[in-house]
């Protein structure tokens, strides 16, 4: 359920349409795959000038190759899972043929600090996730065309030099040291965002209402106050916090999937108009009995799915199982157990 627990989320490439209408060229002279392939430099490597992506994922690269800054049909290039320090991805920033790269990725290096890449006027994918990075400066001169930005699993206090960025659709700040949520009002586009694994105690939504998919897993909330006027809310993830009360619910509509496994909740409260949730996890809370469940579930008892209420009081009774069955004619899987 939680991107930044498992894999953290990451930009797909989009290997369909150039742009243009036609077909993209999938040859060798276009497409070079060169993942994990364990390579300390690429000297021994033909590397073609016509290339549009060039992906080194799981190599040993510290350095850059001068040839790749020659690559100026180059759109997508990533140096995941390499061995990038700030000094040794510095040469990119002036890189001045390759600046038409719509994608970037330095996911899973050593940088301290976000790199130098307001070459890159089209950038719309940009991951430095999994780096030793401490804090947002820089991010006002990457491209305000981004669209999906990865900042994972660093060590970011601060959200800062964020307001630029009005094309942002994903913002993921998981596993950080975060403990306000801020400076977000300008992203009015933004659709995902993904701060699990922070420190924060409260829930600031900036005003934006255009949210798909929210999560806050993992944080010291205690309260869910805050999301009542994110109408367009589909996924909410609240897992592993402190939150005792389920409240702010009732004006999310499109909600579909709602997790707030491992809370402090007594009760099932404030969903009983929410007629397209499919998913309700509830596990490890302190939920006493299922008495009344179905009223409180009245609008989504033919959507639901799946549902997980395992380690409450309520799912030691007897009659669990049946119960959530005759509530819920449509479920396919309660806790661990699948029906088909």
């Amino acid at each position: 359920m939680e991107s930044e627990i498992t894999a953290v989320q990451e930009a797909e490439l989009n290997h369909g349409n150039g742009g243009d209408g036609e077909p993209e060229d999938r040859s060798s002279e276009a497409y070079l795959d060169l993942t994990s392939f364990q390579l300390h430099d690429l000297g021994d490597i033909d590397i073609p000038e016509t290339l549009v992506e060039l992906d080194l994922t799981a190599n040993r690269l510290t350095t850059l190759d001068a040839r790749i800054s020659r690559l100026s049909r180059l759109k997508k290039l990533s140096f995941r899972q390499n061995l990038f320090d700030d000094a040794g991805i510095a040469p990119i920033s002036e890189w001045t043929l390759v600046s038409g790269l719509q994608e970037l990725i330095l996911r899973d290096n050593k940088l301290s600090r976000i790199p130098d890449v307001k070459i890159f006027k089209s950038l719309v994918v940009f991951d430095v996730s999994f780096n030793e990075i401490n804090s947002t400066k820089g991010l006002a001169d990457v491209s305000n065309l981004v669209e999906e930005l990865y900042l994972s699993k660093n060590g970011i206090t601060k959200m800062e030099e964020l307001s630029h960025f009005h094309n942002l659709k994903i913002l993921e700040l998981g596993s950080n040291r975060l403990r306000v949520m801020e400076n977000m009002e300008t992203l009015t586009n933004l659709q995902e965002l993904w701060l699990g694994r922070n420190r924060i105690k409260a829930v600031n939504l900036c005003g934006l209402k255009t949210l798909k998919k929210i999560s806050l897993q993992s944080n010291r909330l205690t309260s869910m106050a805050g999301f009542q006027d994110c109408v367009a809310l589909e996924e909410l993830y609240l897992s592993h916090n402190g939150i005792e009360k389920m409240e702010g619910l009732s004006s999310l509509v499109n909600l579909r999937v709602l997790d707030i496994s491992n809370n402090k909740l007594t009760a099932v409260e404030d969903i009983s108009n929410l007629s397209r949730l499919e998913d309700l996890w509830l596990n490890d809370n302190q939920i006493p009995s299922l008495d009344g469940l179905d009223a409180r579930v009245a609008a989504s008892r033919e959507t639901m799915t799946t549902i997980y209420l395992e380690n409450n009081p309520c799912a030691r009774l007897p009659e669990y199982v049946i119960t959530l069955r005759k509530i819920f004619p449509k479920i396919q899987q309660i806790d661990a157990d699948v029906f088909h």
